[in-house]
């Protein structure tokens, strides 16, 4: 009964969003306050229905219900439960489930707590969220149900077990909640398009959503990086596989539109491209589903289901990016025009800022269509990897970092160069100070690392200059963030260089008592050994370390991972983190009589891409942070409720 109490509650969310759709597209084109009002309390009930199925779902997973088809193509009887609760959206058809109740429950916050924008352009972005959400409905119900029965079924298959990992149960919902806030922002640019109020207040309005959208984007890509990084035993971090690709796209654009809806929110300038930029995004995140559920890429990150599916989700692209852009033409000219800058001011900085990034969008777009394009087309197989992608977008991405150093340090409208250059300086003299160093002490390295480490110099102590001559207890939180954001991409930048700078590796065929070299240490093969696991066999090495030849050995222990249900060997790496970098082991088959294959890698400073990346996520919040409690506090009060002022007497 729980999957018909499921299917039920799924049905009948369609129906609110049907009529959360046909009240707000009423209530604004016959200008109805009435229907108007009736468009929050559709919101919620979709929201809470929505919700109540995907608590079923959960549910039946965790009961290992063998007789609804999902759970048991995805799940197994013996899986430890937080596999069974994960397995969830581990799959295609759970992932769109909780897509499409994020996507309800964003839109039941945009109805209860949204106060800033005009009510008819409120009722004209809750018409539009319902309308996406409604499209999804569709899917879900008739091409992706998630709640089918089978019967004579006693055991499930299993869950990939590459996914079985507490990652699952982090990375899949934070990219989801950040590709519907992508959507969020796209409803608030369609509102708004409708009822001709592209101004500061609706930026004002979209801006939280965005932000909030890019911080979990940002999460989601940071903690997939290292989960990839652990789980797979390849020791890379980003492969420019095309779903990788896929997560990065939406993040790419969403950075653009940040930086684009500060402007308009702040100084009322670039209204046509924060509109454009809102559809790029939301386009972006409709063409990664796309390509995860599509059926057209061999992925570890993929689901590889029914081709038809895909067209689906292609068809729906089609309709909501093709309408958003015919409502775009019809209102272009109504779009007032913002206010102007010179060339060399911080509007101008932001402008060429956002053009970087979408060139760099457009390259990885391009990377990652044109061989599905070309086998489509009869052309054969290819690959576009590493190379392509570091050759185009590395360049680029090291120019856009220069200028986000320099960005902050230019007033708005009109600065002078002589001035820009002065405030420049320190991070310039930070940048020269690092060449030197790298000359000095970093031997041989590739143009591109060493690029890269300057730059991070150069950003790094730009970032912070905002800070300077500044009382810092008075400085808002939002410039903290910023600050924090900013120094975040230098950290990450200068990992990233010295992994490619400075990685040594050794594969070897090892047998027990033997000894093997990498980097700085020394390990040896104690012996390899087999026990069980909750549900696979391990093979695990155990193997001593020691640094230098003369420090105290310490113990690493790599593993295999033998899953019958389904069958597979995935591997797990050991890791050991020093100040300076981590050591990378990853344990291989039985290569020839008592030998097993062996990769090494000691990693210097390779921690710095995902500590930056953190950075630059908490640098988000605490922006988030600083512009809710500014709206709180300076009368512009967002909640349905009335505000109690502390500071009068009762």
């Amino acid at each position: 009964m729980i999957a018909e109490a499921g299917m039920a509650a799924l049905w009948l969310a369609a129906t609110m969003a049907l009529l959360q759709l046909a009240l707000g597209a009423l209530a604004v084109g016959r200008n109805q306050p009435a229907l108007g009002r009736a468009v929050a309390p559709v919101a919620v009930a979709q929201a809470a229905l929505v919700s109540l199925a995907f608590a079923c779902l959960i549910a039946v997973f965790m009961r290992s219900d063998m007789s609804v088809l999902l759970v048991a193509a995805n799940s197994h009887s013996a899986k430890p439960m937080i596999y069974k609760i994960s397995g969830t959206w581990g799959n295609h058809e759970g992932s769109m489930l909780l897509w499409v109740t994020i996507l309800g429950l964003a839109g039941a916050t945009i109805a209860l707590f949204e106060r800033k924008l005009r009510e008819d352009t409120r009722l004209a972005t809750l018409a539009a969220q319902a309308a996406i959400a409604l499209g999804f409905y569709v899917f879900l119900l008739f091409a992706s149900n998630p709640f089918t029965r089978i019967t004579g079924v006693l055991e499930g298959a299993g869950l990939n077990p590459l996914l079985q990992d507490p990652g699952l149960a982090f990375h899949p919902p934070t990219l989801y909640a950040g590709y519907v806030g992508m959507s969020a922002a796209f409803s608030f640019a369609i509102g708004a398009l409708i009822t001709r109020d592209v101004g500061p207040e609706f930026a004002r309005a979209m801006r939280p959503w965005i932000l909030g959208a890019w911080i979990l984007l940002t999460i989601g890509i940071t903690a997939g990086s290292y989960w990839a990084y652990y789980t797979l035993g390849w020791g890379g971090w980003w492969f420019w596989d095309p779903v990788e690709n896929a997560s990065l796209m939406p993040w790419l654009a969403a950075t653009a539109l940040l930086h684009s809806v500060t402007v308009l929110a702040t100084r009322g300038g670039l209204r046509t491209w924060t509109i454009m930029l809102a559809v790029l995004a939301f386009s972006m995140s409709m063409v990664g589903t796309f390509l995860v559920r599509s059926g057209i890429l061999t992925s570890v990150h993929s689901f590889a289901v029914d081709p038809r599916r895909g067209l689906f989700i292609l068809i729906l692209l089609a309709i909501y990016i093709t309408g958003a852009l015919a409502l775009f033409a019809l209102r272009a000219r109504t779009i007032a025009e913002g206010t102007r800058f010179e060339l060399v001011s911080r509007e101008a900085a932001l402008v060429i800022n956002n053009l970087i990034l979408t060139v760099i969008l457009v390259v990885v777009l391009a990377g990652t269509l044109y061989p599905l394009i070309l086998e489509a087309m009869g052309g054969g197989k290819i690959s576009v990897g590493a190379p392509y992608f570091n050759s185009v977008a590395g360049p680029l991405a090291l120019a856009l970092l220069v200028l986000l150093g320099a960005g902050p340090l230019l007033r708005w409208r009109s600065d002078r160069p002589r001035a820009v250059i002065d405030r420049m300086a320190p991070a310039l003299f930070a940048g020269a100070a690092m060449l030197l160093l790298v000359a000095a002490f970093g031997g041989s390295i590739g143009v591109l690392p060493l690029l890269g480490l300057v730059v991070a110099a150069i950003v790094a102590a730009a970032s912070v200059a905002p800070l300077w001559k500044r009382d810092l207890k008075r400085a808002p939180l939002f410039t903290w963030g910023m600050v924090l954001a900013h120094l975040g991409c230098a950290v990450s930048i200068a990992g990233m260089a010295c992994d490619a700078a400075f990685t040594k590796e050794n594969m070897v065929s090892i047998a027990a008592n033997e000894t093997r070299d990498v980097g700085p240490f020394a390990v040896t093969l104690l012996g390899v050994r087999e026990r069980p696991g909750p549900n696979y066999q391990i093979l695990e090495a155990v193997l001593s370390v020691s640094k230098g030849g003369t420090g105290a050995p310490f113990e690493m222990t790599p593993q295999l991972h033998a899953f019958t249900q389904p069958q597979m060997t995935t591997n797990q790496a050991a890791i050991e983190t020093f100040w300076n970098g981590q050591l990378y082991l990853t344990l291989g088959e039985n290569s020839a009589g008592n030998k097993f294959l062996l990769r090494m890698w000691w990693k210097p400073f390779v921690m710095l891409i995902w500590l930056g990346g953190m950075m630059i996520a908490l640098g988000g919040m605490l922006s988030l942070l600083g512009r809710v409690k500014r709206d709180v506090w300076d009368n512009r009060w967002p909640w349905p409720w009335p505000r109690i002022d502390t500071d009068k007497p009762a």
